[in-house]
């Protein structure tokens, strides 16, 4: 028996497009978008090294300037007027992932794109984030999203915005050549991050300590942005020599240290059921069922961490053809509303601009543990009114449009009776699209 099109377009996609048809057979149309490559993916590191270059040549501009104007910073006056090209690429690229989502063929698989952009978080908070934060999807998340997660593991935490971003180009071994010369010492941000959020979680039971002690395993990992070649690299004259022991563990020194730590890490037990409860949360039910976790915590133990299976087994929960009951974050929520009225390509710009102005700004994320997914952190009651007043400004661009039509196009037999009446009892148009996209059932996914 087939299962309705209309959760495998939201649940598992971004929402329905009016112009483009539903499924007929939906299992088989989401379990084809995990075959081959990514098409926006890219291999290797050609636009993360780009992106450095760019930075470190906007460096030394901000650098002639302070020294043309005496030493004292920048023209202020003049400064303004000068465009600032890693901002505009940066904006340029956001844009285009805006469009890419409103267009995508492949929405399942974007879907899971963003969730291990969130589970991966880098916020966008430095010149070296801004020109090396959409490389990072593109040359990291995107190849890695169906294949296995110790490969993703690896390749986020050699990638120059996550290390940036955790501050581990600021972390010395304190007894190196550099940190006894400096007196420098260890920063565990990335250490603790990758512990609490990327892997195993605090449900290992891991300690203080092992937070200590994996932050010396991994100083020496660092980035080059000045000289060739460009991109990670491992420093050993600030790596903490001798072996270290985390969680029961004793791993030897230098960069393999690192890499053999990850890989047990990124295939244990607990970073298993860590990702089975994020990933069933986030596809069936705030609260998630624990038949579906295990599922997929078995899928993940069984394939050592094969992405593209536990995806596909997704597909396979019971929970996951349930009505829909998740509650559209603001990300969720715009997208799915531009789709349904759809947006042409050309306005993809509407969508970072809303997503700011309904509390879940693209790619700031304000903690490294990324955007909550619980109806809890976005349900209240300034934030329905907020998408309200999204759905009629935007509803006011549409005035072609037959809300009556395109609800029973989107939503099928999700349309309530009730909404129904509503949008044929609405005062204009406007005013009865606006109802269609603020109803509950639209909210959900």
């Amino acid at each position: 028996m087939l299962h309705d099109p209309t959760i495998a377009l939201s649940r598992f996609g971004l929402g329905p497009r009016a112009d483009q048809p539903a499924p007929s057979d939906p299992r088989a149309w989401l379990r084809a978008q995990l075959q081959g490559a990514d098409p926006l993916g890219l291999s290797g590191h050609d636009a993360t090294n780009a992106g450095l270059a760019a930075v470190s040549a906007y460096q030394d501009m901000k650098k002639e300037q302070r020294e043309e104007n005496g030493g004292k910073g920048p023209n202020q006056t003049a400064d303004k007027k000068l465009p600032n090209p890693l901002q505009q690429k940066f904006n340029s690229d956001t844009v285009a992932y805006c469009a890419n989502a409103l267009t995508t063929q492949t929405p399942f698989r974007e879907r899971l794109v963003w969730f291990w952009v969130n589970h991966f978080t880098v916020s966008h908070v430095s010149l070296p984030i801004i020109g090396t934060l959409h490389p990072f999807i593109a040359e990291v998340i995107r190849p890695n999203v169906t294949g296995r997660f110790v490969d993703m593991v690896l390749a986020v935490m050699r990638h120059p915005a996550m290390l940036n971003y955790l501050n581990q180009e600021q972390s010395f071994g304190p007894n190196s050549r550099v940190g006894l010369r400096r007196g420098k010492g260890l920063n565990e941000n990335l250490a603790r991050e990758c512990l609490e959020l990327h892997t195993v979680s605090p449900a290992s039971g891991y300690t203080q300590a092992d937070v200590t002690s994996f932050a010396r395993v991994l100083t020496g990992w660092s980035y080059e942005m000045k000289n060739e070649p460009l991109g990670f690299v491992f420093r050993p004259q600030t790596h903490e020599p001798g072996d270290k022991t985390v969680m029961g563990r004793t791993w030897p020194e230098g960069e393999e240290g690192g890499v053999m730590l990850l890989t047990w890490l990124a295939d244990h037990p607990a970073t298993h059921r860590h990702l089975a409860e994020k990933l069933v949360r986030h596809f069936v039910a705030d609260v998630p069922p624990e038949a579906d976790v295990k599922r997929i915590e078995t899928v993940l133990r069984e394939t050592n961490g094969d992405l593209g299976a536990t995806s596909a087994a997704l597909i396979d929960l019971a929970g996951a053809w349930q009505p829909l009951t998740k509650f559209r974050d603001p990300q969720d929520y715009v997208v799915a509303s531009l789709r349904a009225v759809n947006l042409p390509v050309e306005n993809a710009h509407m969508m970072p601009a809303a997503l700011k102005i309904l509390g879940q700004p693209l790619f700031k994320a304000p903690f490294p543990i990324g955007w909550p997914d619980r109806a809890a952190d976005w349900a209240g009651p300034e934030s329905l009114l907020q998408r309200v007043e999204f759905a009629y400004q935007l509803a006011s661009r549409m005035p072609q449009i037959d809300p009556a039509s395109l609800g029973s196009t989107i939503l099928g037999p999700l349309l309530a009776a009730d909404t129904l009446a509503a949008i044929h009892h609405a005062g204009s148009r406007r005013d009865a699209l606006a109802l269609l996209l603020s109803s509950p059932e639209f909210q959900r996914r």
